[in-house]
């Protein structure tokens, strides 16, 4: 782990002085040190510099950046600057450009403009990678390899799909299986010869990103497509390891970023980073929830917080700029989440091109008398004063909220029932619910332990994977709460249906049987009536999006449908299994409802707010070592008073008293250092 070798949460971000004469660097040194930075990440984009040629290679520039760096105390997160290839590589090699969704073969241009699956890219990116890590491996600055930057988008081409067939070859064995599977017969499409299969896009199978003929064919392809950019990926962090095995290896993620599946890559890096760019409207509890996704990654592990902006963004139609203090109070979210870094892009702006006004530490006017400077320098001096005390230490979480790439690609890849069904909408719905009551919630995958948990929420589990209902079922019956909803337990991995009735494997746990399932206009709305008050919750509440009709067997009917002609069946269920309780809410709730159930099942089983809810009051709390720091972080723009129930302790960059009460300034945020 990079927090073994650290005195403090690391603070920086991308620099890059070979776009710049170096008659600037002394001043960027000057600059980055005077705002309390100890870490940039270099070399992103430099291939072009590196390598003018196939056969030459050009490390003086990044020798004298590496050693800059030295001279000033500062560590380099080390890039392998494969993003983009040099455009001498795409005349040489044309194989080596994508072909987009429409088939059209791109030009060289842009970044991520390599095909994943191109033999000439995979050669000269991990020699590249391989010869920087040989050169660089006893560096005293190297702290951090960083691989390419930002993997995404997709390829289309004859190199992508020879791979694909190759890749289906290994999955299914043989093309009976395949037809089996992807449900060939349907239209005709039975394959006779693997070299039949082509890439699903606009000439084939699909007319956009979420309607295709064939949900297998496009699942598969989409999974191919995030296996072969892992692929990539994983050629550069062997050669990097083989030169450097105790040097950890990250490359900087999105989010929730659909095109690949991160639970996958996870297993493959050493220390999850991110880039987090919300813009001015995106709820807080959402960034909240990407920071948590990000966590649970790697089951709970740290993460770095490799971007961000500190000030504005330059690709979003309405770019503003964050006010006084919310770069701060962001970044400390980020740090209340499992973050032991805070970091840029970018530390000097950049003066021409598609970045030029995009925020950065060092603004065009070129000196250090600018807000966004002093805000800056404000936080590297408390990250300095908070020292070691938050590196590494872990959420306490008692609640689980299922994330699957695999579920969210087949959900909006199916065919219906409404376009308006987006699959992290609804987790988010969930997430939020728990947020606004200072629930803490980990973003956990398929694979995770279960058992560290108490409450388990899968939102829209459509796919129910191989062995995933019987260790749902083991949760439950040991006592745990599961909670799914409308449209799960539909279809099987390779997005074919489970006869029988849904909720298919879920049946016998969840005690239902769905028969139908409504999709309401967007103006649409039913109720939710609850038969019997369940602790705050009582009377009726909105309901919209998808109504299942169902029937029990065995479940007890908490809450009925008011309205249409099913109004009076079931939409919210509890089965008792084993020692636990599975419930089922057949349609997507108001907030107030989802707050209410969760509140009350959260109760149950003593899992509290962290301190008394407040609107526009974030809390978290992070422990390491039996110590536990809460955070508490006002997202107004006016001062507020905080009840604090059972915490106490001392404010860790105030030095104040924490008891009963304490008052947060607008836009900031306090850490308690918990006394009991």
């Amino acid at each position: 782990m990079v927090s073994s070798k650290l005195t403090k949460i690391l603070y920086g971000g991308d620099y890059n002085p070979e776009q710049w004469d170096k008659s600037v660097w002394p001043e960027d040194m000057r600059m980055i040190r005077l705002a309390g930075m100890d870490i940039v990440t270099v070399n992103v984009f430099s291939w072009a510099m590196l390598q003018p040629d196939e056969e030459t290679y050009d490390f003086s520039t990044l020798d004298e950046i590496m050693a800059m760096l030295q001279d000033n105390g500062i560590h380099a997160c080390l890039a392998t600057s494969t993003g983009a290839h040099p455009a001498w590589m795409a005349r040489k090699y044309p194989g080596i450009l994508r072909t987009d969704f429409e088939g059209r073969k791109r030009k060289f241009g842009g970044r991520h403009n390599s095909c994943p699956n191109s033999l000439a890219y995979r050669t000269y990116s991990t020699k590249l990678a391989a010869k920087i890590a040989e050169r660089y491996k006893n560096h005293p600055s190297l702290l951090l390899w960083h691989i390419s930057n930002e993997y995404g988008g997709e390829c289309y081409c004859d190199n992508c799909a020879a791979a694909f067939r190759s890749w289906l070859r290994n999955k299914y064995g043989t093309l009976d299986k395949l037809n089996e599977q992807w449900n060939t017969r349907f239209w005709g499409h039975t394959f006779y010869d693997w070299e039949e299969i082509v890439p699903p896009n606009m000439l084939s199978e699909q007319w956009s990103n979420r309607h295709t003929c064939f949900q297998g064919i496009s699942l598969d392809y989409t999974r191919f497509n995030s296996d072969s950019m892992l692929d990539c990926y994983r050629l550069e962090y062997a050669e990097l390891k083989k030169h450097t095995p105790n040097i950890p290896v990250t490359t900087n993620l999105m989010g929730a970023y659909k095109p690949l599946d991160y639970f996958k890559w996870a297993k493959y890096m050493d220390i999850v980073s991110w880039d987090n760019y919300p813009s001015a409207d995106t709820p807080v509890s959402y960034t909240a929830m990407m920071h948590g996704l990000m966590r649970g990654l790697k089951e709970g592990q740290p993460f770095l917080l490799m971007e961000q902006t500190p000030s504005q963004q330059n690709w979003q139609a309405y770019n503003s700029l964050k006010r006084p203090g919310v770069m701060a109070l962001w970044s400390y979210q980020a740090v209340a989440h499992g973050a032991d870094s805070v970091m840029f892009f970018q530390l000097r702006r950049s003066i021409g091109a598609c970045e030029k006004y995009h925020g950065a530490l060092i603004e065009h006017a070129g000196h250090e008398h600018t807000r966004v400077f002093r805000e800056c320098a404000q936080l590297g001096s408390e990250l300095q004063q908070l020292g070691d005390k938050l590196l590494d230490a872990r959420s306490d979480a008692k609640v689980g909220l299922l994330f699957d790439w695999d579920n969210w690609w087949a959900t909006e890849y199916s065919s219906g029932p409404s376009a308006a069904l987006q699959y992290t909408d609804e987790v988010h719905k969930y997430y939020d619910a728990l947020y606004q009551q200072n629930i803490a919630a980990d973003l956990v995958g398929l694979d995770a332990d279960f058992s560290q948990y108490d409450v388990l929420i899968a939102p829209v589990l459509y796919m129910v994977k191989p062995g995933l209902a019987a260790k749902l079922e083991r949760f439950t019956q040991a006592g745990g709460t599961f909670i799914t909803t409308f449209f799960s337990g539909i279809v099987n991995e390779n997005d074919i249906v489970t006869l029988g009735g849904y909720p298919g494997e879920l049946r016998n746990m969840l005690g239902i049987w769905v028969e139908e399932i409504d999709a309401l206009y967007p103006e649409q709305r039913n109720e939710i009536v609850m038969k019997a008050p369940l602790g705050t919750l009582a009377g009726s509440y909105s309901c919209g999006l998808l109504c299942d009709l169902l029937h029990t067997e065995g479940a007890d009917i908490i809450a009925e449908y008011g309205q249409d002609f099913y109004a009076g069946m079931p939409v919210v269920t509890r089965n008792r299994f084993g020692q636990g309780e599975a419930w089922y809410v057949a349609s997507s709730p108001e907030p107030a409802f989802l707050q209410g159930l969760l509140g009350q099942i959260c109760e149950k089983h003593g899992i509290l707010s962290i301190v008394p809810a407040k609107s526009g009051i974030e809390t978290t709390r992070r422990t390491k070592n039996n110590q536990s720091y809460v955070f508490i972080l006002n997202h107004h723009d006016t001062a507020q008073t905080i009840e604090l129930g059972d915490v106490q302790g001392v404010e860790l960059l105030s030095g104040q008293l924490a008891n009963k009460q304490i008052k947060v300034a607008a836009r900031s945020t306090i850490i308690i250092e918990e006394t009991r």
